[in-house]
This record gives structure tokens, C-alpha cells and sequence, in this order.
């Protein structure tokens, strides 16, 4: 069985920095896609960065330069280290993950919709 512990988050003022991690326990294959995905309420999930097995990391455009997805050595852990953030990242945040059969998601891997297995959110709060 598949678990997502996430572990991180809180508030932050304009500018600051957070660290998002993500435990995986269990098996989801050697091809897989894994990745952040948040959610303002009232609106739809974003998917914010993901990375599939073949390693390739891909970001929406909105975090593009502040924040870092990686993967540790032995590749159960996820993090996601969050730069100079901003108001606009306030957000619920979803570690997630599924199997990839070709090794990789492509593009869809910032897409909400390919995820099977969600961790449980946390709440990143960044006040101006």
C-alpha cells in the first residue's frame, strides 16, 4: 500500500522561505511521476512541480525560478523548497504520485488529473 506523509509548511511573511517533504512508503514502480500540487479554495487544484523517474523536473510557470522540486538518494523522500514566496502561494499543499509505465509523464506531470496516490495537504500561508 502506497502512503504520502507530508510534513512541512506553516505561515512565512513576503519573501520568506518554506521546505515541503514528502515521505513515500510502499511501492509505485520503477516508472513513476511524483509531484506538488496545491489548492486555493474555491479553486481548482495546480499542479506546481513535478518529476518523473527518468528525472526530469518540470514547474508551473508561477514558481519557476523560486521553487525546487528533489528527490533524495534512496528516492522516498520528496521535497519541495520554496523561495522568496508570495501571497499568491497561499495555498493548501498535496504531496502525489503514480506509476508510469514509459518512465515518464511529460507534460502531464504538472497535471492534477494523472495523480492516483495524495498525500495529506498542508496549509502554506505567506502574509505581505
Amino acid at each position: 500500500q502506497v502512503r504520502l506523509a507530508v510534513s512541512g509548511g506553516g505561515s512565512v511573511q513576503a519573501g520568506g522561505s518554506l521546505r515541503l517533504s514528502c515521505e513515500i512508503s510502499g511501492s509505485i514502480g520503477n516508472g513513476y511521476c511524483i509531484g506538488w500540487i496545491r489548492q486555493v479554495p474555491g479553486k481548482e487544484y495546480e499542479g506546481v512541480a513535478g518529476i518523473s523517474s527518468d528525472g526530469d523536473p518540470d514547474y508551473a510557470d508561477s514558481v519557476k525560478g523560486r521553487f525546487t522540486i528533489s528527490q533524495d538518494n534512496a528516492k522516498n523522500t520528496l521535497n519541495l523548497q520554496m523561495s522568496s514566496l508570495k501571497p499568491e502561494d497561499n495555498a493548501m499543499y498535496y504531496c502525489a504520485a503514480t506509476t508510469a509505465y514509459s518512465g515518464s509523464c511529460g507534460y502531464e506531470v504538472l497535471s492534477w488529473l494523472i495523480y492516483y496516490y495524495w498525500g495529506q495537504g498542508t496549509q502554506v500561508t505567506v502574509s505581505s
